[in-house]
Formats: structure tokens, sequence, C-alpha cells
């Protein structure tokens, strides 16, 4: 049996990373996995840690710890059981790991508790991990009901005395726990002067909900009032409960009478968990706001930039999130879909969402998008490359300045004299790459210059690749983007200077003049030409160059994996009139590569004869990733506008995309060799090798975003100020950029070899 992982637990470490607090995270050290569960409804995760004992975490977030539970089951449980003169009847919601239930039959007017869970896995797990929490679910005054707790409070109205809700925190399905048709049921499902506790979040993190939370309640029960517990390994320490009560005057600040066998709670700590500190209380009984404003929110002006970006990939947000840092800038983010737009503008300050399309040639979409951009400073248009122009002559009729991350098209050169006319700045080519890359190629040849060396030759390649870790398909590749543009960029040309001769190189050969590429003993590499690299000795003004290729890198074994798909047909655009709903995989590869029957010894037989193996192991290897991708299987194929590369993309896009908890790797280098002018030589480099974080933003997302807002940030700022297409190929243009990035933390390493 395979050793237990989990996408929290990392060099022996549990990370609790969450949106729910942002900027802050808990870490444990983890002597163990001791159970890793998906069930029904979440993911199911139990450790040993070294100083907490068992751990049992939920979608990621610490529910309990054997070391500090009970100050919070026992708070959430006592503070409304004590203050009540007479509870018999007590349903708990949530809970399953069976320590409130054993909080409130330390209650001896207690008769019966109803435990309400919709998971059954959470009790299951809890009866074998957490049994010294869970060993009184079965006492005879328990009933356990697996099932929905609004069904069960819609099912069982005027029936409980006190009702508990030990609630996960206010995200996805959890949120409903939060707003007000939740606590009109725990409303009515209370017996006449019946109590409620609901988990209430931390005064730290969450304080405006909390003031929502008093709200809702105050307008549904005569008294609702916040409390609070301290416990570590919960957000910042602390965690609150609201508490209410039906019966007008009732104190829930008193306690009744005592509670025995406790660790926590006592008669004082009840009162005082009703004693908020002034931040708090000053916010929540006056309205009072008296946190600290730092940072960006320290300012109360109104922003005087207005940018307007357009977009919804991954590199949107990183991108967003840098120019909203600044105070002065309002950004509106605008996608095809208002709702993605509003996700993408959530928690962002001075934000907001709208629906425009870059794309559409319809009149009236076409009008509103060229108002939008007149009404703003800059747009930043980070939609399809296709669609760039568009964006820009609209923003030439409304005197806008444009930045994009993509390469400078000729369909872009076309409307310079309209941009230089217009007075505006169109900086391009300022992701990674293109964007950092450049920075890096023109830091250092300008460098070599000043020093009288010559750059004899100039190799630069990137890989946007899965982390080691996660490269666990046949192609050892997964696509952080379009799985379409991913395999047609498989069939572009390349042109490239080797020893002072220009090599071309057709798309069908691309993957032939794949090569091993060292960069460092922990990868195996492969690098490839891209795109047109010729043009690269002029623009980095190196004409001394007698070698100059930009390409791309991929993980051993990517190469030939694609020319069998090419030579099996498999990347063909052409429609084909066969191609059609209703066929098998092992059908469609009949056809695709002309087999006999779709019989899988007959397809295997076909598929060696047309890709002509070099030997038995490479064989074998291939094969076993088309039976991988399913293409000699039974299954229905899912046919895609009537051509084989689409059929095969909406195939991949679920078997390579990058699962929850993964990461992915960004490795770009250049090499120099430089001659000096003494006649010695150097081989010097710049690397970059970046990893994602699985609960924030990919590399690739973040090395695209980041520069072009730092870009954003200096059109605004006036440092790039000359009208007319722009590009990071002068020391003029990379400098200013590439010293903010490296102020961000952000950058290549540069050695001599």
């Amino acid at each position: 049996m395979a050793p237990l992982t989990h996408r929290s637990i990392k060099d022996g470490w549990f990370r609790e990373i969450n949106s729910q607090w942002p900027g802050q995270a808990m870490t444990l050290k983890v002597n163990r996995i001791l159970h890793v569960e998906k069930s029904l409804y979440q993911d199911v995760l139990v450790f040993e840690s070294e100083t907490y004992g068992n751990v049992l975490v939920l979608d990621g977030v610490i529910q309990c710890t054997e070391r500090d539970e009970f100050s919070y089951q026992e708070m959430i449980a006592h503070l409304p059981l004590a203050s009540h003169p007479n509870p018999k009847k007590v349903l708990v919601i949530g809970g399953g790991d069976g320590g409130v239930v054993r909080e409130v039959l330390k209650h001896d007017t207690v008769e019966q508790v109803v435990l309400c869970d919709i998971d059954e896995a959470v009790i299951r797990v809890s009866k074998q991990f957490l049994p010294h929490m869970s060993s009184l679910l079965s006492d005879p005054r328990v009933v356990v009901h697996i099932g929905d707790g609004f069904k069960f409070l819609a099912d069982n109205t005027s029936t409980y005395d006190a009702i508990i809700t030990d609630s996960s925190d206010p995200v996805g399905p959890a949120a409903s726990l939060f707003q007000k048709p939740y606590f009109e049921l725990l409303r009515d499902a209370l017996t006449p002067g019946g109590h409620i506790s609901t988990q209430g979040e931390c005064l730290w993190i969450h304080l405006d909900l909390i003031q929502d939370l008093i709200k809702t309640t105050r307008t549904l029960f005569p008294v609702s009032e916040y409390a609070f517990t301290t416990i570590p390994t919960y957000p910042s320490g602390q965690i609150g409960f609201m508490v209410a009560s039906k019966e007008a005057g009732r104190d829930l600040s008193k306690p009744l009478r005592p509670v025995p066998n406790t660790r926590y709670y006592n008669a004082e700590v009840h009162k005082a968990a009703f004693v908020l500190p002034e931040f708090g209380r000053s916010l929540l009984t006056e309205g009072k706001d008296l946190r600290p404003k730092f940072g960006a929110n320290a300012t109360s002006k109104a922003p005087s930039k207005k940018v307007l970006l357009l977009g919804s990939g991954a590199v949107a947000l990183p991108c967003a999130e840098y120019v909203v840092r600044n105070p002065d800038n309002a950004l509106t983010i605008a996608c095809r879909t208002l709702k993605s737009a509003e996700a993408l503008a959530e928690g962002l300050r001075n934000t907001t969402a709208a629906s425009l399309d870059a794309g559409s040639q319809d009149p009236a979409k076409q009008a509103a998008l060229e108002k939008a951009i007149a009404e703003h400073d800059l747009v930043i248009s980070l939609v399809p490359y296709i669609h760039h122009a568009n964006v820009i002559k609209a923003a030439i009729k409304g005197k806008t300045n444009v930045v994009t991350t993509s390469y400078i098209s000729p369909a872009i050169r076309e409307l310079e004299d309209e941009i230089k006319k217009a007075g505006i700045v169109v900086m391009n080519e300022i992701g990674l790459d293109p964007g950092v890359d450049h920075l890096y190629a023109i830091k250092t040849i300008d460098e070599v210059h000043a020093k009288g060396g010559k750059i004899k030759e100039f190799h630069s390649f990137c890989g946007g690749l899965p982390a080691p870790e996660c490269s666990d398909n046949p192609l050892g590749y997964k696509f952080s983007w379009s799985a379409r543009g991913a395999l047609l960029a498989l069939l572009n040309s390349a042109s490239y200077l080797a020893d002072g001769q220009q090599v071309d190189v057709q798309g069908k050969d691309l993957m032939g003049t794949a090569k091993p590429y060292y960069i460092t003993p922990a990868f195996a590499f492969v690098a490839y030409p891209n795109r047109n690299s010729v043009p690269f000795r002029e623009y980095y003004n190196i004409p001394e160059a007698e070698t100059v290729v930009r390409g791309t890198l991929r993980y051993q074994g990517f190469p030939e994996f694609i020319k069998a798909l090419v030579a099996l047909g498999f990347l063909n655009l052409d429609a084909k009139e066969w191609l059609k709903e209703g066929l098998t995989w092992a059908q469609v590869t009949q056809q695709a590569i002309g087999a006999s029957d779709a019989n899988e010894s007959t397809l295997v037989a076909r598929v060696k004869e047309l890709c002509k193996f070099p030997d038995a192991g490479e064989s074998r290897r291939i094969i076993s990733g088309l039976k991988w991708i399913g293409l000699f299987s039974s299954a229905p194929a899912p046919v895609r506008d009537a051509n084989l590369l689409d059929t095969l993309c909406a195939q991949l896009e679920t078997l390579m995309k990058y699962e929850d908890g993964e990461r992915d790797l960004v490795m770009l280098q250049h090499k120099f060799v430089v001659e000096w002018a003494g006649g010695a030589t150097d081989t010097l480099t710049a690397t970059l090798e970046a990893y994602g974080e699985p609960q924030g933003h990919s590399a690739m997302a973040l090395y695209v975003g980041v520069p072009c807002g730092i870009a954003v940030q200096l059109v605004l700022d006036g440092v790039f100020a000359t009208p007319g297409v722009l590009a990071p190929y002068s020391k003029e243009i990379c400098d200013p950029i590439r010293e903010v990035l490296e102020a961000q933390g952000l950058g290549l390493v540069e050695r001599v070899l």
C-alpha cells in the first residue's frame, strides 16, 4: 500500500492556507498521516501532530485537535445551556466529531440530544481517531441523524430547548448557515424561551461578518450576543459564538448552575466571554470602527487613475492585485460574462466588475467597449491576442493607453501611425515569455557590451510545466491555459540562427528537433525552438551573435509522444465527415490511422507501423500512454467540431488538468557565450526556477500578471510616456520594470559558469 499523502502537508508540515484568512496561515508539524478520504461532501484528513495530538481537518481547515478542542466544545455548549433555566431537549447541527454532544451531556437536566450531521464520514472517522470526543455518541440519551440540517429543522418546529450549530466557515454550502433563513429555522425549531449557539467566527478577521450576524439575529430574537473563546489552532487563536434567546430579558452572560468536569469553562469565564476588546465592542455596539488603517487602506482620498482590465484568465488576478495596491488606482475588471468579472473583483479594493466583449463585431457591443475604454486612463488587454487590435482601435478613439502581455503582431504594427497620432502608449510583451525574459536578456547584453565584450551565442529556453511531483502522466505536462492553444503551438514553424546560418523548421518536424538541455542535474529537460528567433539579433542589438535561439522546455519523453500523435493524425484540424457523435475511441482511432478493425491488437499493430518507434522500450512507453488517453477504449469519444485535434482536446482537458493541491513550475534560462576583448570566453546564465502555490497563484500566473501590473503602473506614472508601439527591448524600458520586479522578490539568478 502506498504511503498516505495530502496536498496540505509538505515537508512534514501541515499548512492551513485559506482565502478566509488571507495573508496568514497555521502550521503544525506532522508525525504521520492517519487517514485521507474524499467523502460525499468534503475532503477529510486526520494526522498525528507532534504537539497537538490527532488533528481532524475538513477541506483543508482544522476542525479540532486533541490538545485544544475542549475550549471550543465547552464554550459553544455551556454558554447557551448554563444560561438556560431547564434545557431538556438539545439539537446539535454539525459537530460529527461528538465533542459538543459530550459537553451537552454534562448538564443533568438534559434528557435527549439529537446530533444531525450531513456527512457520515466525519462521525465514522472521529470514532476511530478521536474516541475521547466521540465515545458518548453511543449514550442512550443520544440520537444520531445523518442528513441535512435545514430539512431537519423544518421538520421539527417548536421542539428543542437549545440548538447548537457547530458549523464550518462561511464558504460554499456552509455560507447558508450564516444567513437569515437559517436563523429563522433555528428560531422556529425552539421551544418558548429556547436558546441557540452558533459558530460565530473571529473578531480579528471577520468583524464585519460578526456585525452582520448580530444585526440579523437581533431582528429574530429579543436577545442576541457575541461571546468568544481562545483556541490556539483556530485562525488568530480566537473564535466566537452567536448566542441568542427567545426569552426577552434573559441574561445570557449569567450562568444559572455549575458545570462539572470542565477544562476551560467556569462561571467567571462564562461571564467574561461576553466582555469584548474595545475594537470589537465599539463596532458591534456603537458602529464605530477603531481598527488600524495601514498600507493602501490608510488613505481616504479617492483614486485619481482609472484602469480597465479585459480578460478572465489565471494571469488576470495577480495583475489586478498589483494594480490596486496603489490607492490612486480604481480598477474595472470586464469579462464577457458579468459573473466571471465579479468573481475576479471580489475582495479587491477600489474594484468594480463589468461585462464587455472585446472580440465581438456586434455594433452595440463594440460601442460599449469603446465607451468603457474611453472612460479609463489605461486598458490592460489580457484577452486572446487576436482581439488586441480591436481593443487598440477602441483605445485610439478614446485616447487611452494600452498594456498587453502578447507579442507585437502585424495587426498592431499596422496601427502604429494612428497610435502615435492619438498620443497613446501601447506597451506589449510584458509578461513572462515574452516579458521577464527580455528584461534579463537586455541587462546582460548591455553589461557585456559596456565591458567591451561580444555575445557570440544567445540561447533562451522557457517552460511552463507541472512541478516534478505533479508530472504524473505519460506526457509529463498539464494544461494551465487553453489545451487547444497548447497543442496548436506544437505545430508552429520555427526559425533560428546556428553558427551564422538561418535554420528553418516546419511545424510537422518541430518535435524532431528537440534535444536534451542541461540546466541542473535535477531535471531531464528537452528543448526545441519556438517561433522566429532571427529578429532578436536585431531587437537585442547583438549583430555579432552567430547563434540566436529562443525556445521551449519540456520534460524528457514529451516530444516523442507528440510526434506519435502527429503521425497518427490526432493533431489534424481538417473536418472529417465520418467523425460524429456515437463513435467509441477505438472506432475513432481505427478511422484516423486506417486500421482494418477497432480491436486493440489491430490498432496497436497499426500504430507501430505508422510511428516507427526506435526500440521496444519506447514502443511500450508511448503505446501505454495512448492507452492512458483512452484511444483504444470502447468509451464514447467526446467529438468536438468534427476534427481530431479538438476531439483530442476534449479528452485531454479532463485528463491533463491541474488537480486541487497541485503546483506548477516555471523554468527560464538565458545562456550567453561571451567573447571578451582579450579573447577569453565565458558562459553566463540567468535562471528562473519558480513554483506555484497550491492555495495561491500558479508560478505562471504570477510571473505574467505581476510584470504586466508593474508596466501598467509605470505607464500611469508617466515613466513610459513616448507615444507608439513599445516593447521591453531597451535599457530605458527594461531597467525600471526590472528594478520594481526585483523589489517584489521576483527575478532571475545570474551566474558565470
